[in-house]
């Protein structure tokens, strides 16, 4: 690099190392030849270490002293000889050339130094990423980090699956100019306030951006750190998830455990009080209020009874070595069997169109009849009194289904989504039929026991509920 000597310092030393040249080439008595390549190798050295001015001043006065020196006539001056105009002209090409060489030479310098210094950087953020505290949250953490290692006046994280900023420093006004990047998904740079924009990506897909103020960094360095920081968000999400999922899968194990218990406590005693009120009804005997005052006990008993048989069969369905017990059957003589079980009064709602080229589908009985009992049980309850409840059969590929619509109440498309949540009912049951919310969970588990599906369509003009099962192949 060049030397930090002061320039008139510098100047005087070149000078003086010409002038002791001169007076030891002369006191010897060298020739032209050898006094011109020694100036010319003390004329390398000079441009390597002082710069191409002090590089001509030195191949003037270098030229100056071989003709007055050295070529004759001697101690005169003869700047008009060829001589005197060829030892100019190669000591100044050779100080062009050697100071253009050492400017490329310390710039790749220079740049090697900063590459290495922001390898060095990156390399400390992604290790201190690897550090963070998971329970705070990771945007704030993030700009904190990058603004302390790379010794930025500020950084603002755009983190747009949240839609939040997170910002260190004096971001005034980057906001903006960081969606607007992130929005057209291109890296940008403006000079005049020496910032990068950058854009987050995790593949292909645009994340978020990032906003880096008081750097010149190289594009190649805003790039690897943009994607360590989506990398980062990225990371955090999936610790938050698989949290969120491991809670849960404790909280299921409990709520299975609490089912089960209650199912069992309350089914003995409610079955005792539904046979005793079914065992007084039928021996009748008791006065006009007896007997309507028993009918609400004995239809109470059996909807506690309902409830409790329910919460048995959910707590037995999340048990790991539930397995369905599989056969062949057809789903239209398990309508007929369910409708067969309802009170009379429901049984004439149902329209069944005919099942034709029915295939006969793998699926445990029991299982089954309890499902269609939940989407029967579903139609009457939320549809218009007496309106007709519409059962259809379908075959496709390699399974059989079964389709009920109603003329109810439609369903809100933001809660699609969490139907068939266990203990969920929608928003347009609250002044409906009272209900647990257990009825769809349970229809769900049951299809997916048997690696079926289960859906829904809800519309103006009706709400359909779906479910479709393996066909029992050869």
């Amino acid at each position: 690099m060049r030397s930090k000597i002061p320039l008139l310092a510098r100047l005087g030393g070149s000078l003086g190392a010409i002038a002791v040249s001169t007076w030891g080439a002369f006191h010897f008595g060298l020739n032209v030849p050898t006094v011109g390549f020694l100036y010319l190798v003390l004329v390398v050295l000079v441009s390597l270490h002082g710069g191409f001015a002090i590089a001509t001043v030195t191949s003037i006065f270098a030229a100056v002293c071989l003709d007055y020196f050295f070529i004759p006539p001697i101690l005169s001056f003869e700047v008009n000889t060829p001589d005197y105009w060829m030892a100019l002209g190669a000591f100044e090409f050779t100080a062009l050339v050697v100071t253009r060489l050492a400017y490329v030479a310390n710039l790749r310098a220079v740049e090697a130094i900063a590459v290495r210094r922001d390898t060095e950087r990156l390399y400390e953020t992604a290790r201190r990423i690897l550090l963070f505290d998971r329970s705070k949250e990771p945007g704030s953490l993030l700009a904190s980090l990058i603004q302390d290692v790379f010794e930025l006046d500020e950084v603002v994280l755009f983190d747009a699956i949240t839609g939040k900023m997170y910002g260190v420093g004096n971001q005034t006004g980057k906001d903006e100019r960081l969606r607007s990047a992130f929005h057209r998904d291109r890296d940008e740079f403006d000079p005049n306030i020496r910032t990068w924009f950058c854009v987050l990506r995790m593949g292909a897909r645009p994340m978020g951006g990032l906003s880096l103020g008081g750097t010149t960094m190289a594009a190649p360095v805003t790039t690897a750190l943009a994607s360590l920081c989506a990398t980062a968000l990225e990371r955090a999400r999936s610790f938050e998830r698989e949290y969120r999922s491991e809670a849960a899968r404790q909280s299921e194990q409990l709520r299975a455990a609490v089912l089960d218990a209650l199912g069992h406590q309350f089914k003995t005693p409610v079955t005792t009080i539904w046979t005793a009120s079914s065992g007084l009804l039928e021996v009748g005997g008791m006065s006009e209020i007896q007997t309507e005052l028993l009918t609400v006990i004995d239809e109470q008993a059996k909807a506690l009874n309902d409830l409790a048989s329910r919460l048995l069969a959910t707590a037995k369905l999340d048990s790991a070595s539930f397995e369905p017990r599989r056969r062949a059957l057809l789903l239209s003589k398990q309508v007929d069997a369910v409708i067969q079980a309802l009170p009379e009064q429901h049984r004439n709602r149902f329209r069944i169109a005919a099942a034709t080229d029915e295939i006969p589908v793998l699926a445990d009985h029991r299982l089954i009849v309890v499902a269609l009992t939940q989407l029967l049980d579903n139609a009457i309850k939320y549809s218009v009194p007496e309106s007709p409840i519409d059962i259809w059969f379908g075959v496709a590929e390699a399974e059989a289904s079964v389709t009920v619509r109603d003329q109810g109440q439609v369903i809100k498309p933001d809660e699609s989504e969490r139907i068939f949540e266990r203990f969920y009912r929608g928003s347009l049951t609250d002044h409906g039929p009272a209900g647990t919310g257990l009825g769809l969970s349970i229809v769900k588990r049951i299809v997916e026991a048997h690696h079926g599906r289960v859906w829904f369509e809800s519309k103006a003009e009706g709400t359909e509920f779906s479910i479709a099962l393996p066909a029992a192949l050869a």
